[in-house]
């Protein structure tokens, strides 16, 4: 476990003391071991080596192990080998950083051109007495543009006596052109579990007293890395003068009680925004830090969202306390996915807002009101079945531009929500004579879609004082007759107005339509404002004030759609005659593509009713033997 050099009078950090010495001690890194056990087994030794992950995950340690065992030499073994128990002639000045043949450049502060071409000119020279020259550079990602050119030609063809091993943090900065020339090893963090169990081993061995719960909360202050966690503890060492208990770590790490962050998640739930004030001000009054506080909330809120698919995933975790497990287990089961997911994206956006916040406790505990408030609210999903799952009421009078009231201008049910009750007795003005709608809340999605609330716009544009009310025009007052869709864009045709022709012909469907009124049903890609256009237009358009309103009624079809089923029929009675029949066997892969026939008769009215010129049958065939 410790490295090879021997033990002297000065004090080492646990970081150093125990830095692993042989790859059976370098722990979380299995996948890496078993690649290069096998290469140096079947003597397919690479010539260069790219190591990254985040700090403290024992890159720079991997190289001086692969050092070790490149020029391993004993007095039974003479040959690379990952069989680094018993020290070799090498392996001591290897793995103190101080043998002649292994170079390591620490990237960071050599980023020039003029260090990569120091070590170009030295690679040449064979080594003086080990079997391999060892380069190795930490940070790689800090050279320069032109070193790294520099690099690549002996790089890619170095002397049989010289390797390279790379180190960094930043592997998204090191050049693809480097990358290709490396076999890449990816250091993972190690896991909090397997993280604590290598902390309790090593405080056995320095015979210090720690109990579980300390090493937990060091481990996961820690993030996986290794070094962090062992600095940790040798810090929480000194700080209990050789005893380490939980709430000395906890004073040292600026942490907050687990338990408490249990209590406080329970209040947030249930939408207690006193108490969770109150509870995260004395947590705030014991030393834990706001930040970390929010950071905790946020990891159990993963943990009780992972319990919900995976409940035994609790039992596996050494870092969980039994009230972390146990509650989370009960909240695994009440709270919906949907509320933690919400929880969740809260907390990720507001820990980077607290974090930036001149006053980190005042935007934590604004952010803790909204956590709360949002659990009391419906989420999307519950909000939709509610509305659709509401009776149907007739629309509701809306206020009018004056302070008056406008009576209901439609019949029919809609989908709008109860509106508040009139303020005094019920008598309706009617506005001004001019292209305006009418405000209604109706359904916008037919049948089988998700409800949702459509709002026939208020025409803009100031009203002016009321005249006398204005009766809906009789079918004899409308200067044009419009009974069908078609009429509608027929009406958009002569007008000129193409873009609402093409909205009316895709968007529409017919449930009724009379003199002044209009009832339809959307498509799901229908415009927003389509009612309010279209209602402003037709008043243009005919003279008369209309009222468009969406219906809840699925009706008919959009003229596109019968447009579309014309034209297939048309295609399949094509299809039908015998010498169309006839060409579609002779020439395999032809299809018929187009309809014309010269004579007028059935088909020609069919094909008139869908736009179509029919003259004659044109095939298509997929090869290029097919012609017309």
């Amino acid at each position: 476990m410790s490295d090879v050099s021997p033990k002297n009078a000065g004090y080492r950090v646990l970081a150093r003391k125990y830095r692993p010495a042989d790859f059976t001690a370098l722990i979380g890194q299995e996948p890496m071991v078993r690649t290069l056990t096998n290469a140096f087994a079947a003597d397919r030794i690479a010539q260069a080596w790219m190591l990254t992950g985040v700090r403290g995950v024992g890159k720079t340690t991997t190289a001086r192990i692969l050092a070790r065992a490149l020029n391993y030499q004993s007095d039974t073994i003479d040959k690379p080998t990952i069989g680094l128990s018993v020290p070799g002639t090498h392996c001591q000045a290897i793995m103190e950083g101080r043998h002649v043949d292994v170079v390591e450049m620490d990237a960071a502060s050599h980023t020039g051109i003029d260090d990569i071409k120091q070590i170009i000119d030295s690679v040449r020279y064979a080594p003086v007495s080990a079997r391999y020259k060892v380069y190795i550079i930490d940070e790689i990602h800090m050279l320069s543009e032109k070193a790294f050119n520099a690099l690549l030609k002996t790089l890619e063809e170095p002397p049989p006596h010289a390797k390279f091993i790379f180190a960094t943090t930043e592997i998204r900065k090191v050049p693809i052109t480097v990358l290709s020339r490396c076999q890449r090893f990816d250091l993972r963090r190690i896991e909090i579990a397997e993280l604590t169990a290598h902390l309790r081993a090593i405080a056995d061995t320095e015979e210090v007293t720690v109990d579980d719960t300390s090493l937990a909360m060091i481990a996961r202050a820690g993030e996986g890395s290794v070094r962090d966690a062992l600095s940790i503890l040798d810090q929480a060492i000194a700080h209990g003068n050789g005893t380490v208990d939980a709430g000395a770590v906890r004073d040292m790490l600026g942490l907050a009680d687990r338990t408490r962050v249990v209590d406080l998640f329970e209040h947030l739930m249930a939408g207690r925004v006193t108490e969770a004030l109150d509870g995260f001000s004395s947590l705030y009054q014991a030393g834990a830090d706001p930040i970390v506080v929010l950071n905790d909330l946020a990891s159990f809120t993963h943990l009780v969202t992972r319990l919900r698919y995976v409940p035994g995933a609790a039992e596996d975790d050494p870092s969980l306390s039994p009230d972390e497990r146990e509650r989370g287990i009960a909240f695994a089961e009440k709270l919906p996915v949907t509320v933690l997911a919400r929880v969740w994206q809260m907390l990720l956006k507001g820990i980077g807002e607290c974090e930036s916040a001149a006053r980190p406790f005042a935007a934590a505990e604004m952010l803790l009101i909204r956590l709360a408030h949002a659990s009391t609210l419906p989420t999307l999903d519950e909000a939709l079945k509610k509305l659709d799952s509401a009776p149907a009421a007739p629309a509701q009078p809306v206020n009018g531009p004056q302070g008056s009231t406008q009576a209901p201008l439609q019949s029919a049910p809609s989908a709008s929500a109860d509106a508040p009750p009139s303020m005094g007795p019920a008598q309706p003005l009617e506005p001004a004579p001019q292209p305006a709608t009418t405000m209604t809340a109706t359904h916008a999605r037919h049948v089988g879609a998700a409800s949702a609330m459509r709002l026939v716009a208020e025409n803009p544009e100031p009203v002016p004082a009321p005249e006398p009310p204005v009766a809906t025009p009789e079918p004899a007052a409308l200067a044009v007759s419009v009974a069908s869709l078609q009429d509608l864009a027929d009406l958009a045709d002569r007008h000129r107005d193409p873009l609402m022709k093409v909205t009316i012909r895709k968007c529409v469907r017919l449930v009724s339509i009379e003199p002044g009124r209009l009832s339809v049903n959307l498509t799901d890609d229908a415009p927003a404002t389509l009612l309010g256009d279209l209602s402003r237009k037709l008043g243009d358009w005919t003279g008369a004030r209309w009222i468009v309103s969406v219906s809840r009624e699925p009706g008919g079809q959009t003229l596109e759609e019968m447009d579309g089923e014309k034209r297939d029929a048309l295609f399949a009675d094509a299809a039908r005659d015998p010498d169309v029949s006839a060409i579609l066997g002779t020439f395999p892969g032809a299809r018929v593509v187009d309809v014309r026939v010269n004579d007028a008769g059935p088909l020609d009215e069919m094909a008139r009713d869908t736009d179509m010129d029919v003259n004659e049958v044109v095939a298509d065939p997929d090869d290029p033997t097919d012609t017309d």
